[in-house]
This record gives C-alpha cells, sequence and structure tokens, in this order.
C-alpha cells in the first residue's frame, strides 16, 4: 500500500497508483490524480467523461465497457485518448477514483 500525496491531497493507492478507498474521491483529489495521467488541468470534456465513469461506477460497481463509454459520453474513442492519454481504463478511470478495472495492466 503506498500514499499519493500532492499538495492537500493524500489518499492510499495500490501499486498503480489506483485509489484504495473509492467512496473518499471528491473534484480535488481528481485534480491531483490528473496530473499522473500527463493532464494538467481538467477541462468541461475531462469533468463529463469523469462524472460518467463515477455515477456509473456508483451504480454498477464496475467500470463500463469501452463501446459504452463512447456511446452515452458522445466521445469517439481518439477523443477519450486526446483527454487522457493513458487511455479511458488507466488514465479517465484512475482519475475518476474508480478501483483498477479488470483487464487493465
Amino acid at each position: 500500500m503506498a500514499t499519493f500525496t500532492l499538495g492537500e491531497v493524500s489518499i492510499e493507492v495500490d501499486e498503480d497508483g489506483f485509489m484504495l478507498e473509492p467512496e473518499e474521491w471528491n473534484e480535488e483529489i481528481a485534480k491531483a490524480l490528473a496530473t499522473t495521467e500527463a493532464v494538467d488541468f481538467l477541462t468541461e470534456e475531462h469533468w463529463k467523461l469523469v462524472h460518467y465513469l463515477r455515477d456509473y461506477y456508483l451504480k454498477f460497481g464496475i467500470a463500463p465497457m469501452i463501446r459504452k463509454l463512447c456511446k452515452e459520453t458522445g466521445f469517439p474513442l481518439k477523443k477519450i485518448y486526446e483527454l487522457f492519454p493513458s487511455g479511458p481504463a488507466k488514465g479517465a478511470c484512475k482519475v475518476a477514483g474508480l478501483a483498477k478495472p479488470t483487464g487493465c495492466v
């Protein structure tokens, strides 16, 4: 178990930097985690994706499949990679405070 700290944000993370306690997530934590994914500023488009992931995770307990994520947000996969260069599973889910998605390496 490791601790990620940036400014006043300090959270417990796994070896890949995903939050161990997703219920502690807030937007300040998201901003801090975004810096680990080469995202220095979260735009409205970033927030749309992050909030969709959070809502889906809270409702179903898992991250949505990529196809559903693209369909529901209206973002093509290419756009998601522009927003989160490490991808929807690693980057976007990490910033959204989700547990590491199954199959994510």
